[in-house]
């Protein structure tokens, strides 16, 4: 490592010197010590600027060394400027069989700034004639802005595939962790080795914290998220006006997984465009097959100059679209279609300090509609907007999220949840993002159909102190009842920091409940949601069945008094069989149905709540006996 450091700083002293020797020397710099040359220039005759409409190809059979071109793409605002390009030579069979990748160096402005993450897709031309898309780039401390064309032929094909769904598609994976060892394809030398450009992830209205508590998901994925923006205009999925004359060749173009007041995109530029189709990238957005993803428009700040990551900064503007295809070779859209997305709104209230007024905010998003991209997207807004809330709380603090997400031709589903700091090893905020990111993570991995999602509607509250109960102690005033009759007593709860809590209850006893001892059962909602937890990851549920298990869900804020009778309870679909008789489970069980069987020892039947405004823990039992 030492050698390679000091024959490095070795090399930098030699350029530094003769770039000092003064005005009369001739100017060395890295590029001119490149081994392909100088840096092709501009023809003094630039040609149009190229417009969307049937252009005549040349494949990449026909393509030789030292061919010079154009290529065209935007390094500020909206109009792509012009790049002089000279071919190296084809790499056969680079992407696989038949998947040739054509060698070129950059000059020009891209000479100067590298091939940067957002120049995926940019049209190159030559004679007239459309080769391909810039689409891969050296990986690091290239000094020549040397990149790989993804041959236009290729990109046509994206035209006539079918709806099959690539197994090697990019999606939030669960259970992410950081990588102990190199990631795939990193067995090769970096500098050595050619790769598709980065996509930039553009994150608006997200926080620091929350892009790095996400950045594992995202290097799972090979995707690079950084802060970025979206213009106000992006609130829609819904084409705007003047779309039929959007994304020119050349033009900046982003796929929009969530737009509004929180918006991720991803940014690259236009190939082709037919009148109707759009072409871009050159290579994979996330590979995920045919998609209906909102397509916009993008507008470039600046381009960052760098040989190590080189990036575009830009906002996505407005829809003008919808993204039909994500291929190995590009993106495929379509000018004047809508996608179809998730509307969410999100409320907020906060009260910084106990007792103070509770202040209010309303977000409004669009969430891209996927399996596995919107449980992931419905976790990261909701924990992004706990961090807003931080911003004003003390280290104690609750937090509940209660959300009602709306089907088209199925009742809503109604779910809530408490959750507070200190509680547990995950902090609170990841604790309340997860769990709602599961419940669509069960309705969109559902194996009989995918849920219509007409509107989620969901409200976070939080209170700047540290509300929590555990069941500690109970008794009963008289352990003996006759049937129909009540049973009172009373229960003790530990909070927070603060006196123990006692509440009285009174139970009503079954009329049919036989005479002998039984035993009442004083818990928290996680001790009687396990049945509905276990038949919820079947695989045999349909949607239906899924949001009726997710309305049963108890709210973990109340302390649940029930009655327990030693006989199992068996789980079917959404439903449940009670008091299962020993010998009628084992037939169930014993049934060649191929389905198995989900059951818990003991039967609870609820037969009185109590509300605490507290994330309730703990359970305890009591005896009693029937006269």
């Amino acid at each position: 490592m030492n050698k390679f450091v000091a024959v490095m700083w070795a090399g930098v002293f030699v350029a530094m010197t003769v770039m000092a020797q003064g005005s009369g020397a001739r100017s060395t710099t890295l590029a001119t010590l490149s081994p392909y040359g100088e840096a092709p220039a501009l023809p003094n005759k630039l040609p149009a600027r190229p417009r969307a409409g049937t252009i005549e190809i040349m494949k990449s059979s026909e393509v030789k060394p030292g061919m010079k071109g154009i290529a065209w793409t935007v390094f500020q605002g909206t109009q792509p400027e012009a790049v002089p390009v000279e071919i190296i030579g084809p790499w056969k069979n680079a992407w696989g069989p038949a998947q040739d990748v054509i060698l070129a160096k950059l000059g020009g402005k891209a000479a100067k700034t590298n091939v940067a993450g957002g120049m995926s897709g940019s049209p190159v031309y030559i004679d007239g004639k459309l080769v391909g898309a810039i689409a891969l780039r050296i990986s690091v401390f290239s000094p020549d802005a040397i990149c790989g064309i993804t041959p236009i032929e290729h990109m046509l094909e994206i035209n006539a595939i079918d709806e099959t769904r690539p197994s090697n598609s990019k999606a939030p994976q669960q259970g992410v962790q950081r990588a102990e060892g190199p990631a795939p394809g990193q067995g090769m030398s970096e500098a050595a080795r050619m790769k598709p450009i980065d996509t930039p992830l553009m994150l608006s209205g997200f926080h620091e914290a929350t892009l790095q508590e996400f950045r594992p998901f995202f290097e799972q994925m090979g995707v690079t998220a950084v802060q970025g923006g979206a213009a106000g205009s992006l609130s829609s999925a819904t084409p705007a006006e003047g779309w039929q004359s959007s994304l020119q060749p050349g033009e900046a173009i982003a796929g929009v997984l969530m737009s509004g007041d929180m918006s991720v995109t991803g940014l690259g530029t236009v190939t082709y465009n037919d009148g109707k189709r759009v072409l871009g990238f050159g290579h994979s957005f996330f590979n995920l097959g045919p998609v209906s993803m909102p397509m916009a428009k993008g507008e470039v700040l600046m381009v960052l100059s760098s040989q190590f990551q080189p990036n575009k900064f830009a906002n996505a503007t407005e829809v003008v679209g919808a993204l039909r295809q994500d291929r190995h070779s590009g993106i495929m859209g379509e000018l004047g279609a809508a996608a179809d997305t998730i509307p969410v709104t999100l409320k907020v209230k906060t009260q910084s300090i106990p007792g103070a007024p509770v202040a209010e905010k309303t977000y409004h998003f669009n969430v891209f509609v996927h399996q596995k991209w919107t449980p992931f997207l419905m976790m990261m807004t909701t924990f992004n907007t706990l961090q807003d809330m931080n911003a004003a709380a003390s280290d104690e603090a609750t937090y509940r999220l209660s959300g009602r997400v709306k089907f088209d031709g199925l009742p809503d589903m109604k779910v809530s949840t408490m959750a507070a700091t200190g509680e547990g090893p995950v902090p609170a905020p990841m604790q309340i993002a997860s769990w709602w990111a599961d419940k669509f993570n069960r309705l969109f991995q559902n194996p009989k159909e995918m849920p219509k999602v007409k509107s989620v509607d969901a409200e976070l509250v939080m209170s700047a102190e540290r509300k929590v109960a555990a069941v500690d102690s109970a008794w009963l005033d008289h352990s003996e009842v006759s049937p129909g009759g009540e049973l009172t007593g009373k229960v003790m709860l530990r909070q927070w920091r603060g006196d123990e809590v006692a509440r009285e209850f009174k139970v009503k006893v079954p009329a049919s409940l036989p005479k002998g001892e039984h035993r009442l059962m004083l818990s928290d909602a996680a001790s009687l949601n396990r049945g509905q937890a276990m038949a919820g990851s079947s695989q045999h549920l349909d949607l239906a069945q899924a949001v009726s298990l997710a309305n049963q869900e108890r709210p973990n804020d109340r302390l649940y008094i029930s009655l327990v009778q030693s006989r199992p309870t068996v789980y079917a679909g959404d439903g449940a069989l009670r008091e299962v008789p020993s010998s009628v489970l084992n037939v169930m069980q014993s049934a060649r149905t191929g389905r198995p069987v989900t059951a818990t020892s003991d039967t609870a039947q609820t037969v009185d709540t109590i509300v605490m405004d507290q994330v309730v823990s703990g359970n305890t039992s009591l005896r009693f006996t029937v006269r």
